[in-house]
């Protein structure tokens, strides 16, 4: 159709979900790396449609709700990207989410779930943590830490409650990549084994292209993946600008040949790019990254596709 060739860019320059200040930043950094530029050479239609307005935490109180810290003010903020983005991206668009931190993506998925449908979709979660911990479980009490516990109807109701009633997804529709940084609560949640999990010793062992097509075989049936790429899944080395590097992340290439297997598979119909933290980073090094994966994900190839 013809508007699979349109990208929406939707800013949420918010670091309320987190502790580390700078990750609001993070969508001027994208914009400045030029992502819409990238994305225009390889005949893309986009449409960048601004930011969401976030408020800024030093006019917040430090005071933590049920353990949980700027719960109001982060709701605000995924309730309106699932306003805006439901409203503006239709069914055969692509949407990309610059955040921020990881706490937009309950607004993002739940979003997607809303134009894709529910059973439709398919969640590649590529980061160095779980964010899979309840307000029960979590150390910190940060939002950004308990994303795909309220997506599966397990973070409280105050968390599971939000865009709109209930779980927005079933764990069986989650594949994490990179992990390898995971809480106690965490990692006893992932053992229940309906989550896919691949660990950094799964890309070690196995290779990332076996990984990647095993996670394409998991969501065959699934005609709609939305990649939430966490730049701290990537090697510090090559990723200084995130607020919680962990080192023995993913390399230059394991990042790459992931993202061009995705889009070989022609499913990724959106995409989150959170934590990069420009205060951290040198010479915008993490954003460049994101935006080279970016064009990897939807497209740009070493070679063109072989002439008929």
């Amino acid at each position: 159709m013809a508007d699979q060739r349109i990208i929406r860019i939707f800013g949420i320059p918010m670091d309320l979900g987190q502790r580390r200040r700078g990750v609001d930043m993070g969508p001027s950094a994208l914009r400045y790396a030029g992502l819409q530029r990238a994305l225009e050479k390889l005949g893309y239609d986009v449409w960048d449609m601004g930011n969401i307005a976030v408020a800024q935490v030093e006019e917040l109180d430090e005071d933590a709700q049920n353990g949980i810290h700027h719960l109001s003010e982060v709701k605000a903020v995924i309730e309106e990207i699932y306003s805006r983005a439901t409203q503006t991206v239709a069914p055969n668009e692509i949407a990309i989410f610059m955040g921020g931190d990881h706490s937009i993506s309950i607004g993002t998925v739940a979003s997607i779930c809303h134009i894709a449908g529910q059973g439709r979709v398919g969640v590649v979660w590529v980061d160095a943590h779980g964010d899979i911990n309840t307000p029960d479980t979590s150390p910190s009490g940060s939002i950004h830490g308990m994303v795909i516990a309220s997506l599966i109807g397990e973070g409280g109701p105050q968390l599971v409650n939000m865009c709109y009633d209930g779980a927005k997804m079933q764990a069986d529709q989650f594949a994490f990549v990179g992990t390898r940084d995971l809480d106690l609560g965490e990692k006893l949640r992932m053992a229940k084994g309906d989550m896919a999990v691949y660990t950094m010793r799964h890309i070690d062992e196995q290779g990332m292209a076996a990984v990647a097509y095993q996670i394409l075989e998991r969501f065959k049936d699934i005609d709609h993946l939305h990649i939430s790429l966490d730049l701290d899944s990537l090697d510090p080395s090559i990723a200084p600008g995130v607020g919680t590097p962990v080192p023995g992340g993913l390399s230059y290439r394991e990042a790459h040949v992931l993202m061009e297997i995705f889009a070989d598979s022609g499913k990724v119909r959106s995409l989150d790019i959170v934590e990069v933290n420009p205060i951290l980073d040198e010479r915008n090094t993490t954003a460049n990254m994101a935006v080279a994966l970016t064009t990897s994900l939807f497209g740009q190839q070493i070679l063109p596709p072989r002439l008929p």
